[in-house]
């Protein structure tokens, strides 16, 4: 895939790479001119969308994308509620694979909204690189949900040294792919710095298709455990509607944010409804952990006939 069709994708949704990757035949204004055969060492500018969401100059600070940095601060608090939430369940299966999971999220949302929000601005030096750092946790997320959703068929024992590893592991070399991926695309470290060579194939495979088979692997294992092993048919409408909520928002992004932007006179784009169904997503991966998992106390309580309460220390 070469930055043409990226420049296709980024002339409807203003994506963070697009204010990093150039292309010497496409520049789509705000008011939707279109101009051709510029000289890109001229024009230190990526692609633009045909609409994105209006900033706000706040104390001599530009802040770009208001409406969706607020959805990213109320996700913050939404994981942080989440981790407490696992934290408290001490026993349950996977409890450490999936706290660690969600600690991942909760850094892929502070990225975030560096990147988003303009505390790295575009044109800075800094801002490829935390824009390849932000995919990149992406990227760890979705490698590391494939091996939480593979704790359901018991092929190790969860919350282990070995199991941690793997996690952590597994997660590490999607960050570490996800990454380079982005970052020697940007740099264009692998070209002859020519913007008109730049080829955008590795990070498109990468980052778009590779990051899709990891969800496909998870989605279709907890469907495996949801009908075949915990036979509980409200797991399956979770993954169901997380499915839903994950692809609505792939759509807004993709798809209807130039719509959705000039609709609202450019208040909000097609990020924030992606950013409302992204936390939604990650609210059902952690419904259907808790509906497949049994928080087993290693200790029951009870009362016996003179009123007495009873404690048994015997483990289950």
């Amino acid at each position: 895939m070469g930055v043409s069709n990226f420049a296709s994708v980024c002339s409807k949704t203003p994506l963070p790479l697009c204010s990093i990757l150039k292309s010497s035949t496409h520049l789509v204004l705000s008011n939707s001119t279109v101009i051709h055969n510029f000289d890109p060492k001229h024009l230190n500018v990526g692609i633009l969308p045909r609409c994105y969401a209006r900033s706000v100059d706040l104390a001599n600070t530009v802040i770009f994308g208001v409406g969706n940095a607020f959805i990213n601060i109320g996700a913050l608090g939404v994981i942080l509620i989440i981790i407490y939430n696992i934290r408290q369940k001490y026993t349950a299966i996977g409890r450490s694979e999936y706290q660690y999971f969600f600690q991942l999220t909760l850094l892929l949302i502070i990225f975030t909204l560096i990147v988003d929000c303009g505390v790295s601005p575009p044109g800075s030096d800094s801002f490829p690189y935390f824009v390849a750092i932000q995919i990149g946790l992406a990227g760890a997320c979705c490698w590391s949900l494939v091996l939480c959703g593979l704790l359901g068929f018991n092929l190790w024992e969860d919350g282990t040294m070995k199991s941690m590893l793997l996690v952590r592991g597994f997660s590490a070399l999607g960050f570490v792919a996800n990454f380079l991926a982005s970052i020697l695309t940007f740099r264009s470290w692998i070209q002859d710095h020519t913007i008109a060579n730049i080829n955008t194939t590795g990070m498109f495979v990468v980052v778009y298709v590779v990051n899709v088979i990891m969800l496909f692997v998870y989605t279709i294992s907890q469907l495996l455990v949801s009908l075949f092993i915990v036979r509980n048919y409200w797991v399956t409408s979770a993954i169901a509607l997380g499915v839903f909520f994950f692809v609505m928002g792939q759509i807004c992004v993709y798809a209807l944010s130039t719509q959705i932007c000039e609709g609202v006179k450019h208040y909000i784009d097609g990020l924030f409804f992606g950013s409302v169904c992204n936390v939604f997503t990650l609210m059902m991966v952690y419904k259907i952990w808790d509906m497949t998992t049994d928080d087993d106390l290693e200790f029951s309580v009870s009362v016996n006939k003179e009123g007495d309460v009873v404690y048994d220390n015997s483990f289950r």
